[in-house]
């Protein structure tokens, strides 16, 4: 088990909620958090700006495919942006509830 944090921009609360539904409930994701954000950003060669709900995903690395796979059908932006990135450290309470909750996709 690899754990790691994955990050994904929302348009809006509406829409980050429905994703974090499915993947909570299909147990693709621990925990996620949902932060407002002001975003700047380049689309087409201009800048853009808008507010974003910015997730942070708590998983394991095994599970990126399917958590894409699952955005895909759920995200609204053409191109949309998910991120991992590695947990090198962690203390063994959060690995052990971490494990524990995704104990069926072992």
């Amino acid at each position: 088990m690899k754990p790691c944090l994955l990050f994904l921009t929302c348009k809006n609360q509406k829409e980050a909620d429905n994703i974090s539904d499915v993947l909570l409930q299909q147990n693709l994701v621990s925990c996620i958090k949902k932060i407002p954000i002001d975003s700047s950003y380049l689309w087409h060669k201009k800048i853009e700006s808008n507010k974003e709900i910015l997730m942070i995903m708590d998983s394991i690395e095994d599970n990126f495919k399917l958590i894409d796979d699952e955005i895909k059908k759920l995200h609204s932006y053409k191109i949309y942006t998910l991120f991992m990135t590695r947990i090198n450290k962690a203390n063994k309470n959060a690995l052990s509830w971490l494990k524990q909750e995704l104990t069926p996709l072992f």
